[in-house]
């Protein structure tokens, strides 16, 4: 072969093998940018998430410290504030835990009349009720006979009632008898987190307050005297007759409700429940947490 040829191949091989390598190049280039893009839809929604927790932790600091300010006669049972941190505006609100009825401790007749102004028939509420009390009343000692774990087994359950106090509201699912769009009506109404059978009449809502036997044209009364401020409560109280059942005295149990807006237009919600602490080391302990996570995007995403 002529060298003149030889070398006129030999250019051409090199010309293949360089178009291969950027053709390569610019391969490793879209499949590089792919990956910084997709990395940034991930990353960025996760950042949102690390953010917003941090977020809701900073709003239970300043709900404890806002409630440890005063001594235990003067807490507020309830408070609204909102401020800025970072690149968000977070909005904030608690309540006392004692405005819920709980499940552990409400007598028979409170938790029959919160299904009643739901719109319960009254002796169908008298048998939502039973079955409450059945769920944590402890099973009789002695090997004696178990009425309420009989009727779970002949219902075709394969679980018996707690026999305990309930640890959730979500256990309410649970209990034999009670069909699940009751349930789900009364959830907003209750608590396992106050430790008392008594309501705080300054949190209640109105259909707690009507549960309680407060006459439906005093409802609207009790609402407009605790939102005045400086409000007495105890003579709140006595202008109800001395309402049976109904305090004053908010719970160390508080529910938190924040919510966070981001600059970047995504947002984040959590409604957490804590126990205030008399521990300078410990001021609070948290008993619940839902958070909307997962559902954190930006909007119009």
């Amino acid at each position: 072969m002529p060298m003149s040829r030889f070398r006129t191949s030999e250019r051409g091989f090199i010309i293949v093998a360089v178009l291969w390598i950027m053709l390569a190049l610019a391969t490793l280039a879209s499949i590089y940018a792919t990956y910084v893009v997709r990395a940034a839809y991930v990353v960025g929604p996760s950042d949102d998430r690390v953010n917003s927790e941090a977020l809701f932790n900073a709003s239970l600091e300043l709900t404890a410290y806002w409630l440890s300010l005063g001594s235990k006669e003067q807490r507020p049972s309830n408070g609204r504030f909102n401020f800025r941190l970072g690149r968000a505006t977070v909005v904030e609100e608690f309540h006392s835990e004692s405005g819920r009825i709980d499940l552990n401790e409400a007598p028979k007749p409170l938790l029959a009349n919160m299904f009643v102004m739901l719109g319960a028939k009254p002796e169908d509420a008298d048998q939502f009720a039973d079955r409450i009390i059945g769920w944590r009343t402890p099973a009789p000692r002695n090997g004696g006979s178990d009425a309420e774990a009989d009727a779970y087994q002949t219902a075709g359950r394969e679980y018996k009632p707690r026999g305990a106090p309930f640890q959730s509201v979500g256990e309410l699912w649970l209990v034999l008898g009670l069909p699940p769009a009751w349930v789900e009506r009364v959830m907003p109404y209750i608590t396992v987190y106050s430790g008392s059978a008594e309501v705080n009449i300054l949190d209640a809502p109105p259909l707690v307050l009507a549960a309680l036997g407060v006459a439906p044209d005093q409802v609207n009364a009790v609402l407009a005297q605790r939102a005045k401020p400086g409000m007495d409560g105890k003579a709140l109280t006595q202008s109800l007759g001395g309402l049976r059942g109904a305090t004053v005295e908010p719970s160390k149990a508080m529910r938190v409700s924040v919510g966070i807006q981001f600059d970047t237009g995504a947002s984040a919600n959590a409604e957490i429940v804590i126990l205030l602490g008399d521990d300078a080391d410990e001021p609070y302990r948290v008993l619940s947490w839902r958070d909307d996570f997962d559902q954190i995007a930006p909007a119009g995403g």
